[in-house]
C-alpha cells in the first residue's frame, strides 16, 4: 500500500499565515503538521508517500528535501492548477500502479491508529473505506446499517445527494474525517470520471459510485483525538494538545 497526502491546498482561513506559506507547513506543538501527518502514515508501516503541492509548493519540498523521514516521498506538482481531491488523485494514478492507496489531508491531526483502517479495509474486500465520525457538521454522509455509503445530506437545508434519497431509522450520518483508502479496483472508474487535469472532487465521485461500489464508513473511536488544522480555533486546539503530550 502507498499513501497520498493531500497538501496542495491555499488554507485561506489561515491567514496571516498563507499569504507567505503552504498550510501543511504550520506548526502544532514545535512540528510542522505535514511532519506528524507522515510520521503517522509511516508508524503504520507504509513507506512510499507521494504528497500534491500547490501553494508555495517550492517550501513543501524544501522541507522535504531537508528532513529525514524513514520513506520514499514524491512530489505531485499543481502548481499551474489546483485539481481538489479527486482530480489530485487521479493525476497520481499512474505512481500507484495496483497498489490501494491510503489518503491522508495534511490539515487533520488525530491519534487514531491508522492500522485499524488498513486492517477495516483489507478484511471487509471493501473498494474504499472512509473514516467518519458524528462531529458538529451539518453536511454529512449517509450510510446504511452495514456501514456502505448510500448519499450525502445537508442537515441545515434538507437538500439529499442522489436527489429522491431517503433516510430511514438505522441510518448513519456521519461526517468525512479526511482520510480514506481506495482500493485499485476504483482506479478506472475514476479515470472515466472526469478527463485528465480536471479538478473535481473525491466525495463527488464517491457519491457517484456508491449505487455500484462497495463504499464503507469506519467510524473514529470515541477515545481518539482528531483536529480539522485548517481552522484557527481548532489549530489552537491541536497546538494545546500536542505541545501537553510532549
Amino acid at each position: 500500500m502507498k499513501a497520498l497526502i493531500f497538501a496542495a491546498g491555499i488554507g485561506s482561513r489561515l491567514k496571516p499565515w498563507t499569504d507567505s506559506h503552504p498550510k501543511a507547513l504550520v506548526e502544532v506543538g514545535g512540528k510542522p503538521m505535514l511532519g506528524r501527518v507522515i510520521d503517522n502514515i509511516i508508524a503504520a508501516g507504509i513507506s512510499d508517500i507521494i504528497i500534491n503541492v500547490h501553494h508555495f509548493a517550492g517550501q513543501i519540498v524544501d522541507y522535504i528535501n531537508n528532513t529525514e523521514f524513514k520513506a520514499r516521498i514524491t512530489i505531485s506538482d499543481e502548481t499551474d492548477l489546483l485539481l481538489d481531491t479527486g482530480g489530485g488523485l487521479r493525476k497520481v494514478l499512474t505512481m500507484l500502479g495496483n497498489e490501494p492507496v491510503l489518503i491522508h489531508n495534511a490539515d487533520i491531526l488525530t491519534t487514531f491508529d491508522l492500522k485499524k483502517i488498513i486492517y477495516r479495509q483489507a478484511r471487509s474486500g471493501a473498494d474504499a473505506t472512509l473514516l467518519t465520525q458524528e462531529r458538529d457538521s451539518s453536511r454529512r454522509l449517509v450510510f446504511d446499517r452495514d456501514d456502505r455509503l448510500r448519499g450525502w445530506t445537508n442537515l441545515n437545508t434538507g437538500e439529499v445527494k442522489p436527489a429522491g434519497l431517503a433516510i430511514t431509522a438505522g441510518m448513519k450520518l456521519e461526517s468525512f474525517d479526511g482520510i480514506h483508502i481506495v482500493d485499485s479496483s476504483m482506479y478506472d472508474s475514476l479515470k472515466k470520471f472526469r478527463g485528465a487535469g480536471k479538478p473535481f472532487s473525491i466525495i463527488d465521485f464517491y457519491l457517484a459510485m456508491c449505487p455500484d461500489w462497495k463504499i464503507i464508513s469506519m467510524s473514529l473511536p470515541d477515545d481518539d483525538h482528531w483536529f480539522d488544522v485548517g481552522k484557527p480555533e481548532t489549530l489552537q486546539r491541536a497546538r494545546n494538545f500536542y505541545s501537553n503530550s510532549k
